[in-house]
């Protein structure tokens, strides 16, 4: 395999080679950056004003919350941060290597490959093409792209351009880039196992409680592998080139490196606490993420102290200013997110708004922070020119700090009363605040300051595109492509004799941990990229493994409930129209083992009970109450006139109407797929899988015709609403039911022998 012919191979003067690095795609990105990032903070601010005004979307189905929220955090973590971080992986890693990108085709697939794949959840996910899995909602076609540009297109090209490097020894940069690589395609892949019955419709291969686990062991792990570890590759490049200082120690690069890629992996559990995941996971995962505290810290120290004897350059420069508070916030994140993790805190957290105060100050702060620096740093060295504007710049930096404090304070505010108010306990054992709407009415000032903070947050951006698009136009007609000369890197290479231990009067094994400590083993393996990959892939792998294959080999994690039966065909059809409207960003479905909460829902959610679950329910947050046990609380005609006109039923209600559910036709011809889907991942079905349509019409009808006896309208037999009905009703059920009686061959009775002696 080669590339094809590039400036870099050209020419080659004695021993040294002349190479022009390839600026032209670190402007693409950058440009890419500022466009997404536009859109992301765009969609986030629409989505904040639905919150607090549900009419804000003019009952217009495309932009209701439940649809533009996954639009929003994906924008957020793969158009706008994604663009940033290859932004910095392009710059940074052709400097680092001395040696242009190994294929210029491969660099603009990456970038249109990406830029498609953006456009592509911008264009399904409205449309409520979604797999509801946080972080990973696009569907299968698209799933496939990005694995095909991550690893294809990016990760040969940046693996290529390491084996071509000539430089001797990698940089910390180049091994958090690694890291990011290999362990985002394993995410990717394993997470999104699935079963498609259409191009746009599947189901996850795993169900219930395994597929939470797997969730969430992807879902903490792009917050860790796409939102921290390539921002510290991109801090460790920039910052010291912006401070003109070298790193503050290169001994806690490494111990930092790798103790946050073997411990991260193990954090994800934390996630699920107190739900129907087995306790070990959920306490393994807790105590990994607060040993995580450590290593994410050696991180931030090693950032701000690189900056030592240069501080007053903070005051002036907005690229320092940017950086500085980029990193506290990674201080902040990676202190608070520990904290969080503590079972007794997640308790009160959990589902509250606390979370989202704590993911957007290491979005905004952090990740938002850290690529504005980078920007304004890039951008009079990739135009040839000087910043436009060094007062918008600053300018910039204020209103972004004013606008995330605006943003995030209310937020947190909003989730501790949240918490304090669901489970308020009276003095005689009753609930304090027993109907859920008046834990919703509290909230909707402070969502509307966060509104302001994040209109304050957008306007500094938009400064950023003005000053971009402005630098832009000074640049020189034609760019200058300035030539570097580097000699090859020989094959052959003999590593520095490694330092012997200078201790004196002790024992042998003091002298070889001194020996260890001086790091010379480590020397080595930065030469070595595929060693060094072999070892960030064993952490991973390792790490993971320790997981998952207790949870999905030992039965006992998931006990199976005799009353839990499969959906009907009419529920699964129901049951994807609530995945299509994105309910699960207000809706939990787990009841946990807390006082207030069985109190207000009833009997906690035991694992059997999701056994069919393709993909889970479980949700991230309540903006509503939890519908675990919403089947029979309610009737028909509730649901009905509950989905036309919330506020009608509930007063106060901040969910959206959805009356088009009313008037859409439910496509019948699709249940068989969709049961057949069901049937080859577990669910034991006899008449459902040859007469599906029959018996979902039969149900429908039954529905219907219920309806219609408590004089609301007739006709609606065939109508979408009708199928989100059914699955309403069935939500909770199975555990109350009674146990079918035994079949004749499995009866405990004593046999017919037995029998006729008991009658003598």
């Amino acid at each position: 395999m080669s590339a094809e012919p590039s400036i870099e191979t050209v020419t080659n003067s004695g021993n040294l080679e002349k190479f022009i690095y390839d600026d032209q795609i670190a402007r693409m990105f950058a440009l890419a950056t500022l466009v997404w990032g536009t859109v992301a903070f765009l969609v986030g601010i629409i989505i904040a004003s639905e919150l607090a005004a549900p009419s804000v979307n003019m009952g217009f189905d495309l932009i209701t919350f439940g649809r533009l929220r996954p639009l929003h955090t994906n924008a957020a973590i793969f158009a706008f941060a994604g663009n940033a971080i290859f932004t910095a992986v392009y710059y940074s890693t052709q400097r680092l290597c001395r040696a242009r990108m190994w294929s210029d085709k491969l660099s603009r697939l990456h970038f249109w490959g990406w830029q498609l794949i953006i456009l592509a959840a911008a264009l399904t996910l409205p449309f409520g093409i979604t797999q509801s899995k946080e972080y990973a909602e696009l569907e299968w076609p698209i799933d496939i792209a990005i694995a095909v540009v991550w690893v294809g297109f990016f990760g040969v090209n940046f693996f290529m351009t390491l084996a071509r490097r000539r430089e001797r020894h990698m940089y910390v940069t180049l091994w958090f880039y690694i890291a990011t690589i290999v362990t985002v395609a394993l995410l990717h892949v394993f997470n999104n196992l699935v079963i498609p019955i259409g191009l746009f419709k599947s189901y996850s291969v795993y169900a219930g409680v395994q597929d939470a686990f797997m969730q969430w062991w992807y879902g903490h792990n792009a917050v860790a592998f796409f939102l921290t570890t390539p921002f510290l590759g991109l801090m460790y490049y920039f910052l010291p080139k912006a401070a003109n200082r070298p790193i503050y120690s290169y001994k806690l690069s490494i111990l930092h490196f790798w103790s946050l890629v073997f411990i991260y992996i193990w954090a994800g559990p934390h996630h699920l606490h107190y739900t129907a995941l087995p306790q070990w996971a959920s306490t393994l995962g807790m105590l990994f993420s607060i040993m995580l505290w450590m290593p994410s810290w050696g991180g931030m120290i090693n950032g701000l102290l690189t900056l030592r004897g240069v501080w007053q350059k903070v005051t002036s420069d907005p690229v320092l200013k940017f950086f500085v508070v980029g990193i506290t916030f990674y201080g902040m994140s990676t202190f608070e997110g520990p904290v969080l993790s503590i079972k007794s805190v997640n308790a009160l957290s959990h589902y509250t708004d606390w979370t989202i105060a704590h993911v957007h100050a290491g979005a905004l702060g952090w990740n938002g922070f850290m690529t504005f620096g980078m920007i304004y740093w890039l951008l009079p060295r990739l135009f040839q020119t000087q910043l436009w504007s060094q007062k918008l710049a600053n300018l910039h930096f204020w209103l972004g700090t004013v606008g995330i404090l605006l943003y995030i304070f209310p937020i947190y505010v909003a989730g501790l009363t949240q918490g304090l108010m669901w489970r308020a306990i009276t003095e005689t054992g009753q609930l304090a605040y027993p109907n859920f709407v008046e834990t919703v009415r509290v909230l909707i000032p402070l969502y509307w300051i966060r509104v302001a903070g994040g209109l304050v947050y957008l306007s500094g951006s938009l400064l950023l595109g003005y000053n971009f698009f402005q630098t832009w136009k000074t640049r020189p007609a034609v760019y200058e492509e300035e030539v570097h000369t580097a000699p090859p890197l020989e094959r052959h290479y003999e590593d520095e004799p490694a330092t012997k231990s200078d201790l004196t009067g002790v024992l042998e094994i003091a002298k070889s941990i001194d020996v260890f400590e001086k790091l010379n083993w480590h020397r080595r393996w930065e030469r070595l990229p595929r060693l060094m990959t072999i070892w960030v892939i064993i952490s991973v792998v390792v790490a993971s493994l320790f997981e998952i294959i207790p949870t999905f080999l030992i039965r006992s994690n998931v006990p199976t409930i005799a009353t839990v039966t499969p959906y009907t065909p009419l529920e699964l059809a129901g049951r994807d129209i609530y995945v299509a409207e994105g309910c699960y960003n207000c809706h939990s479905q787990m009841i946990r083992p807390i006082l207030s909460e069985t109190k207000r829902y009833g009997e906690y959610s035991k694992p059997g009970e999701f056994i069919y679950d393709h993909p889970f329910q479980w949700g991230s947050r309540r903006i509503g109450p939890d519908l675990a046990r919403e089947g029979g609380q309610r009737s028909n005609l509730w649901h009905l006139v509950h989905f036309r006109d919330p506020a009608k039923m509930t007063d106060g209600s901040i969910m959206p109407p959805y009356p088009w559910l009313e008037t859409r036709k439910l496509n019948f011809k699709t249940i068989p797929d969709r049961v057949w889907a069901a049937s080859y991942l577990g669910a034991p079905y006899t008449r459902a899988l040859d007469d599906s349509i029959a018996m979902a019409k039969e149900q429908a009808k039954a529905i219907a015709d219920d309806i219609e006896k408590q004089k609301g309208p007739t006709g609606l037999e065939d109508k979408q609403v009708i199928a989100l009905i059914a699955y309403m009703q069935r939500l909770g059920t199975d555990i109350y039911k009674t146990p079918a009686a035994p079949k004749k061959s499995e009866s405990t009775e004593p046999p017919p022998a037995a029998n006729k002696t008991a009658q003598k």
